[in-house]
């Protein structure tokens, strides 16, 4: 019960409240209208332009927080309120995703490492949320083939989303530094921004340790099983 407490239920709980950190500090900071008035599609354009990059489209995406940069595609992709939205919150999301881009663009090495485990992420996720949502009820039952499978699975993911840290880390920095230096927001207004993407920072943090704590609880299943 102990282990199941401590790789399981506290990484669960970890998450739920990331989530709504990252959901409460949004919805305050936007409503909090930048002074200079840009939106963040306009945002995002500048930071790309002054890094060089006029080759990504931005284009806008239904959802709320759906935002995200594709790299094979060359598109950077707003929510419609961070699209058209002229707030500390919009600005701070639509910068980050053009740092995805500036990284993509330099060739930020975590960023090709994370490209590169795409197609087997791919392939092991579904495997492993199938094993987190429902498996751990039947864990008991499986076998050793079953358990080795779970782990790899698993391995790749919890891999995944730790080369995601610094890659999200980076472009939120990189975001940071061109909205002042670009004038687009004065240093007064970046609370809002450092709030809001710190908030966003932790929901990835929460993933992965999530998917570490289910890995080790496999892994350690497995171990008992081998010695009975």
């Amino acid at each position: 019960m102990t282990l199941w407490l401590v790789l399981i239920l506290i990484p669960i709980l970890l998450g739920l409240w990331a989530q709504m950190k990252v959901s409460s500090a949004y919805e305050r900071n936007v409503q909090i209208p930048s002074r200079g008035h840009i939106t963040g599609a306009e945002a995002a354009d500048a930071v790309m332009r002054a890094a060089g990059i006029r080759d990504v489209e931005i284009v806008q995406v239904p959802g709320k927080l759906t935002d995200h940069y594709d790299p094979v595609n060359r598109r950077l992709a707003l929510s419609e309120q961070n699209f058209h939205g002229t707030s500390l919150a919009a600005l701070g999301v639509a910068a980050h995703e053009a740092g995805h881009a500036i990284q993509h663009k330099v060739g930020y090495s975590m960023m090709q490492v994370r490209q590169t485990l795409v197609p087997a992420v791919q392939f092991a996720a579904p495997i492993a949320y199938l094993l987190t949502g429902f498996g751990f009820y039947l864990l008991g039952s499986m076998g050793g083939l079953m358990l080795q499978i779970g782990i790899a699975a698993l391995a790749v993911l919890t891999l995944f989303q730790l080369v995601t840290l610094p890659v999200e880390f980076d472009a939120s920095r990189r975001a940071k530094v061109q909205l002042v230096q670009l004038g687009i927001l004065g240093r007064d207004e970046m609370k809002g921004v450092d709030e809001t993407l710190g908030a966003a920072a932790l929901t990835y943090v929460a993933a992965f340790v999530s998917s570490l704590g289910n890995l080790l609880y496999l892994v350690m299943l497995l171990g008992g099983r081998r010695e009975e």
